[in-house]
């Protein structure tokens, strides 16, 4: 599969349960968080802005090492930031990259949002136009904590 075969993984805006505010407030944050990335050795630069189910929103950035195993994702950093702050019921996540199509999380990113459950993301490109997902599409057949509840 292409990485621009979509179908069956796509939702509505609608579908979201997301308000415009909500949306625009999501694309801010993932911004801001680009503009702080540090991505000296790629230069690709991303962003990611978390929305608690309390409203609360977090931005985050890429964060690259030398050692390129430790690089951190802009998802994860937000979510991290999220959860250090006592949060743990995510409503949405944003991601951006300066590239000129969507920027999808990365495997590790997609394992620890499902750590969190089925929420929405909102993919973007670097002209703002968005792909809504949940992280369920993300990951299929995803291994999560009701695996070990067992």
């Amino acid at each position: 599969m292409e990485k621009t075969e979509t179908k069956g993984f796509e939702i509505s805006k609608e579908e979201t349960g997301l308000s415009e505010e909500e949306i625009k407030e999501l694309i801010e944050g993932a911004i801001k968080g680009k503009e702080k990335a540090y991505a000296p050795y790629s230069n690709f630069h991303v962003g990611a802005c978390i929305l608690t189910e309390t409203g609360e929103k977090f931005s985050g950035c890429n964060v690259e090492s030398a050692s390129y195993g430790l690089t951190i994702c802009a998802e994860r950093t937000a979510v991290f930031k999220a959860v250090s702050e006592g949060f743990t019921k995510f409503k949405a996540i944003s991601v951006i990259s300066d590239a000129d199509s969507f920027t999808f999380p990365c495997g590790a990113c997609r394992q620890v949002l499902v750590e969190f459950g089925d929420f929405v993301v909102l993919v973007l490109k670097s002209d703002k136009s968005v792909f809504f997902t949940t992280t369920y599409k993300l990951l299929p057949f995803h291994f999560g904590p009701s695996d070990l509840l067992k």
